[in-house]
């Protein structure tokens, strides 16, 4: 799923900055790389399942790579441990990567991006058909509030329909929930919940399964195109010592994302061997056939504009000039936005 900001994790993080990533700085042959569940990893998991990144670990000169994959709840949680020096390279949302960039002074950079899917604005409200129809009683559910990509982006709507000074306008009416809660409120005609920015598979499963179900506004309507919303990252500390582990991870996701997209049907057998998914394959497959559904996406989309945002409302101190001010070197030749 998409990760939330921990911007309170963040925080209880800074004090941990100089002595963990410096303690990163030393070449690896054994390395972990967290990742949040869901469909928007799939990437990762066709690398852990064909050990991809050790295959080309190998191809680059550093033979035996060990990858052991952690699976944690959210951003937070990712970005505290890649700072504690307890993993090597997080694999999480745009978010997470600017905040620890900005934060850090550029101790953390983004090594590539892996996928673009859209998020999606559900109500089951007959009388909302766009974001001018919310009102007080309203109720959308944000997995963070505030800070949560979803919520970010519910802003950078809000702004654009209703004005400079009304961003927030929309931010009395969030409710934070977890995609699972949060899909299990709008399937109850009772609860106060009737609206969810949701990530997929969330959003698949409510519009078909909620009755009334319907489409308020998406990601790429609000961005203007793609958004990336996984991506891995880690400090520059471990990049500068472990180059030829960087340009596997990088050319790895370059060969799952090929896999993926040549295969789809048995890159949806590996996500459900190794999420223990027990969503019906042939339903895995046709919400992949939804719009924006196979934007599996190397190059960064729409971090520049989130970026923007962020540093207009405080949230980041220093602007990026380009989005290659929080990315490594090695990506540079990608063409990001």
């Amino acid at each position: 799923m998409h990760l939330p900001i921990s911007l309170a994790a963040l925080a209880a993080s800074a004090a941990l900055l100089a002595a963990p990533i410096a303690a990163s700085a030393q070449q690896k042959n054994e390395i972990t790389i967290t990742r949040q569940p869901g469909i928007l990893y799939l990437p990762s998991h066709v690398m852990e399942k064909q050990h991809l990144i050790e295959k080309e670990a190998a191809k680059l000169g550093v033979p035996d790579l060990k990858v052991t994959w952690a699976n944690l709840s959210g951003g937070g949680a990712q970005t505290d441990a890649l700072l504690s020096g307890n993993v090597d390279v997080v694999n999480t949302g745009v978010g997470n990567l600017l905040l620890l960039w900005d934060r850090t002074k550029g101790g953390v950079k983004g090594i590539v991006a892996n996928s673009a899917l859209p998020l999606t604005l559900i109500t089951r409200n007959p009388g909302i058909k766009t974001i001018n129809d919310y009102g007080p009683g309203d109720r959308i559910a944000v997995p963070t509030l505030k800070v949560s990509t979803q919520a970010i982006l519910l802003q950078m709507a809000a702004e654009k329909t209703f004005g400079a000074d009304q961003m927030t306008k929309l931010d009395a009416s969030t409710v934070q929930l977890g995609h699972p809660d949060a899909a299990t409120m709008m399937s109850n005609p009772r609860g106060e919940i009737t609206s969810h920015f949701a990530a997929p598979p969330y959003s698949y499963y409510e519009l078909k399964k909620v009755p009334g179900a319907h489409v308020v506004l998406t990601s790429p309507e609000i961005i203007g195109g793609p958004l990336t919303q996984s991506q891995f990252f880690t400090t520059t500390k471990f990049a500068d010592a472990n180059p030829k582990v960087v340009a596997a991870i990088k050319a790895a996701t370059f060969v799952a994302i090929d896999f993926i997209r040549k295969d789809t049907p048995a890159a949806v057998d590996v996500y459900k061997e190794i999420t223990h998914d027990n969503m019906p394959k042939d339903e895995i497959l046709d919400m992949l056939k939804q719009p924006g559904m196979m934007e599996w996406i190397a190059a960064p989309k729409g971090t520049m504009k989130f970026a923007a945002h962020l540093h207009k409302v405080g949230t980041l101190k220093t602007m990026p000039q380009k989005w290659t001010d929080y990315y490594l070197p090695i990506t540079a030749d990608l063409p990001g936005n």
